[in-house]
């Protein structure tokens, strides 16, 4: 989806509770921390759920259904799926699920302007890195324990284990790079770098390594 249209973790989730029922957005708060999908989708701040809603209101993808009152609360507003809603949740759940998108996360950006630091400094980070991962790593795995124990469906776990699988993948990677830095195998220093950005660029239609 393009332009106003455009997919969000937070979007998403809102459409997804109101295609199961009609629900007010306090309880859509609610049900995304009782469910644990705030570990994959952000709602810290309660005025993004709403903000969520009036944009999925003004695309004619939800409408409010009534208002209710509920005792020691104030008024609340129900809201319910359009059909133009129901399609496209559909539609954005096919697009999510069969095309990886082209996302520009933080971490790698940083990894790409790493010959910036200092070699050991470098290493000081990912070591730090590293130590939060397998952190991260050894918590998903208490509770995946946890909600096994209880009889949880591993259909309502699937994103906790690819959050564990991607975690796990990284982790590799990072302590592959970390091992290199402490052993020299990758190192870099000023002159280096400077010789190498001095080094004449190729003639066109000539690369590194072609005869």
């Amino acid at each position: 989806m393009k332009g106003s249209r455009r997919r969000s973790p937070l979007a998403l989730a809102v459409l997804g509770l109101l295609y199961e029922a009609p629900i007010h957005p306090y309880r859509m708060q609610q049900l995304i921390k009782e469910r644990g999908k705030d570990e994959v989708v952000n709602v810290r701040q309660r005025a993004s759920v709403y903000q969520t809603i009036d944009r999925l209101r003004r695309l004619g993808l939800i409408t409010p259904r009534e208002t209710v009152r509920e005792e020691k609360w104030p008024e609340r507003t129900v809201y319910e799926l359009t059909e133009e809603g129901r399609r496209t949740f559909r539609d954005w759940m096919h697009e999510v699920l069969s095309a990886p998108a082209q996302e520009f996360p933080e971490f790698p950006a940083a990894v790409s302007l790493l010959a910036l630091l200092k070699p050991e400094d470098a290493l000081r980070q990912l070591e730090a890195r590293v130590a939060a991962l397998e952190n991260e790593v050894t918590r998903i795995d208490a509770q995946l324990g946890s909600a096994a124990a209880e009889g949880l469906p591993r259909l309502f776990l699937l994103e906790a284990e690819y959050q564990r699988a991607t975690l796990e993948a990284e982790l590799e990677w990072v302590r592959a790079v970390a091992d290199d830095l402490r052993t020299g195998r990758l190192t870099w220093s000023e002159e280096w770098l400077r010789q190498f950005s001095e080094q004449p660029e190729a003639p066109e239609g000539e690369e590194q390594g072609m005869t």
